[in-house]
């Protein structure tokens, strides 16, 4: 679906150099502390941002190259999207009805009125929470092929942001030739929606694994400092000092399960790979 191959923004105190693959069929999260590049990545990717180097290829074609029927078949949900606070819903049907030729005005009202967004009532009104989960559904309203979604749960509350899980969850496996690419500081939201998962710190990409091998495969070893040099250094990706001693981690949970026994080995998650390989050596 996207092929993205040594992307390039530079800033003044700020570098950006990506590669990275989304593939259709599938979910892919880009995660990283705030300025990492996750935004800049996705606007690059969508255009909205003019890179310096590098190709960024969607439905095999140069980004550049999209035509407006191309262009159509992306659905964009941005952190610092919104809509005019003097806009209802139905003002905003009235707009997508003019944007896109799939876009079915009945169903979209339909879904809004679901998920308790009244028809009527102006956008200045709506909680934050409101207002994620419209910028969503106007992003899944016209049946795209390309789904990119920047913190699309900010804001939510535990059952709100459960039910647009579910709906990015239905869109995917309606249709086997759509992807979607999401960011979000909620890791526990990414691992049990994404296939696979990009870390970038500083505008590189630090890690890229498939989700079901970082819960099974990846660990954190919990170590005193002289326990620390008694570690197999070959199976150690990565180590953050702690007041305790080290909190390292591998991706060869078995290993030190069988080799070391009464060792402090957790389960890992994003939360985990962020800190230790962000924050660590």
């Amino acid at each position: 679906m996207v092929s993205v191959r040594n992307l390039t923004k530079n800033y003044e105190d700020f570098s950006l150099n990506v590669s990275m693959d989304i593939p259709d069929g599938r979910i892919t999260g880009l995660v990283g502390k705030n300025g990492a590049g996750k935004s800049t990545t996705i606007k690059s990717v969508l255009g909205l941002i003019r890179p310096d180097g590098g190709t960024v290829r969607v439905f095999d074609k140069n980004a550049e190259e999209l035509t407006t029927k191309d262009k159509q078949k992306i659905g964009v949900a941005l952190s610092d999207s919104g809509f005019s606070a003097y806009l209802t819903v139905k003002d905003i049907a009235k707009i997508l009805e003019k944007m896109y030729d799939s876009f079915d005005r009945k169903n979209f009202l339909a879904t809004c009125r679901h998920y308790e967004l009244p028809d009527d009532k102006l956008i200045q009104k709506f909680s934050t929470g409101m207002k994620a989960k419209l910028r969503v559904l106007v992003a899944l309203s016209h049946d795209a092929k390309l789904l990119v979604m920047d913190e699309p749960t900010a804001g939510m509350d535990v059952e709100a942001r459960n039910e647009i899980l579910d709906i990015i969850r239905g869109y995917l496996t309606e249709k086997e030739d759509r992807a979607v690419l999401i960011t979000s500081h909620i890791a526990t939201d990414l691992e049990g929606l994404c296939d696979d998962i990009y870390m970038i710190h500083k505008g590189k990409i630090l890690l890229h694994e498939d989700t079901d091998v970082i819960l099974s495969d990846y660990a954190v070893i919990k170590v005193e400092d002289r326990e620390f040099q008694k570690l197999d250094q070959n199976y150690i990706i990565g180590w953050k000092k702690e007041s305790f001693g080290y909190c390292c981690l591998t991706n060869q949970k078995q290993y030190f399960i069988d080799n070391y026994p009464g060792m402090v080995i957790e389960k890992c998650g994003i939360d985990d790979l962020i800190l230790i390989m962000t924050g660590g050596k």
